[in-house]
């Protein structure tokens, strides 16, 4: 058959499109990102987020957990710490003792995103108990549904937070059930972060006329992490670590924590180049050179994620041009970093390696700039226009011999005159030192005519 059909490679006027749908975490519809450039680098530090070594792996991951009723959040974070065997956790928003529910617990590096978790949206179920009977299932639904938007609430009496009036946003709400029989009514809550609920059914006691208290609750949904999203609990984060302590096993601790990149899924991409990762890495804003791909729908001022080729995330970003103008301009700031993620150095150095750097370098070490760069009183010119430095010119051209004599004549004229200058120096040396040779000379002849005076004085009496 390979001997009878004649094989070879059809030319194409199309390119094949590529399907990312099913790739994982930031690299998911990444052929719908806005192409910039398509040419960079590649450099083979970094490696995709799902197949870090473990040790990595577990110190930038993050554990959706089931938190048990009893133990406070601080309690069940510390446990981690200590059953992971790592130096730093942290979690997404306090849950009081009794409440069970979604509890995402960060580890080391992972940590970075505590503050953009706390803040993210919550969703909660909650037993509400009744003081008395109310008529029917629709006016407590009702009284539910009024208390929706921007509400006046002050913490509970045991709480973690200061009690003063605050404004809380309930954007969702509604009843799920209620037992007209032994007034216990179960809703569903989607607000702000920092929202009480038990002050809310308080409130809504209040509202039915009847008084009201919470009788149970539990957090179903914390920022992008739900109930359904790979819930573990306390005892397979124990287990996992105890199978791969004794038998070496990497699957079920691999299971359990989820790479951090999980976390930044809902936020808008940036693609950066690989030479542009350890320049962000120390705070460098991203400029248009380095930028490969982008989402569409950027707005200024938005927060984004900054991404490597690999789907690993960088840093989180301000976004300082929309998608419009980047993808018109030649140059700019496309984004400021708000919070750096990436450990530095993962990826090599790439900056200060071009001719205008180089020249930098060369004029600091002369003296032509200050230690930071700046320009000083001895900086040229050309410098400071933004052209190249350029070179001492040579004004008449002369044989190979001529110049050679001239430098040893110009070389001997500096020596003796090096010589004359030292002369004096050491003639001036000399005379100072003779001086006060002889002024202790003379300080101590008078002291010794001093003593004898004494000690004839003294016969004499």
């Amino acid at each position: 058959m390979q001997l009878e059909e004649d094989f070879q490679i059809q030319p194409q006027t199309t390119t094949p499109i590529l399907d990312t749908s099913d790739w994982p975490l930031l690299l998911k519809d990444y052929d719908k990102l806005n192409v910039r450039t398509g040419h960079y680098t590649p450099i083979a530090q970094g490696c995709s987020p799902l197949k870090r070594a473990i040790f990595d792996y577990v110190r930038s991951g993050v554990i959706n957990l089931d938190k048990p009723s009893n133990p406070s959040s601080h309690e069940v974070v510390a446990w981690i710490r200590r059953i992971l065997k790592v130096e730093k956790t942290g979690h997404s928003g306090t849950l009081d003792p009794k409440v069970t529910g979604c509890l995402i617990v960060c580890v080391e590096r992972a940590t970075r995103l505590v503050k953009s978790q706390q803040g993210a949206g919550k969703e909660y179920v909650a037993v509400l108990r009744l003081h008395d009977a109310v008529d029917g299932h629709a006016k407590v639904a009702r009284a539910i549904e009024t208390l929706t938007g921007a509400l006046f609430q002050r913490p509970p009496l045991i709480s973690a937070v200061k009690r003063q009036l605050r404004v809380r946003t309930v954007y969702e709400s509604k009843l799920i059930e209620f037992d007209t029989e032994r007034n216990l009514g179960v809703f569903w809550v989607s607000c702000e972060a920092g929202t009480y609920i038990r002050t809310l059914c308080t409130h809504l006691g209040l509202l039915l006329g009847v008084g009201g208290h919470m009788q149970e609750l539990r957090r179903v949904r914390s920022g992008i992490s739900g109930e359904k999203d790979n819930m573990v609990t306390m005892h397979d984060v124990l287990d996992a670590q105890y199978v791969y302590d004794n038998q070496k096993d990497e699957s079920y601790l691999r299971r359990v924590i989820k790479p951090l990149e999980a976390l930044l899924v809902s936020y808008k991409r940036i693609v950066v180049k690989d030479s542009t990762v350890n320049a962000i890495c120390y705070g460098a804003k991203l400029m248009i050179p380095g930028l490969l791909r982008f989402a569409s729908g950027i707005d200024v001022g938005e927060e984004i994620v900054l991404m490597t080729t690999k789907g690993e995330a960088i840093a989180l970003g301000i976004a300082e041009m929309t998608t419009a103008v980047m993808a018109t301009v030649d140059h700019g700031i496309v984004a400021k970093i708000k919070r750096v993620i990436m450990e530095r150095d993962t990826y090599p150095r790439r900056w200060g390696l071009g001719p205008r750097a180089q020249e930098k370098k060369k004029l600091i070490t002369e003296g032509k700039l200050d230690k930071h760069g700046k320009p000083n009183e001895k900086t040229p010119t050309a410098w400071l226009k933004g052209d190249a430095v350029p070179a001492p010119e040579v004004e008449d051209e002369e044989s190979p011999e001529e110049p050679t004599k001239k430098r040893k004549a110009e070389e001997n004229d500096e020596d003796d005159e090096a010589e004359e200058e030292a002369t004096p120096i050491k003639k001036d040396k000399k005379d100072k030192k003779d001086k006060s040779a002889k002024k202790e000379k003379k300080e101590k002849s008078a002291k010794k005519e001093k003593k004898k005076q004494k000690t004839e004085g003294s016969d004499e009496a």
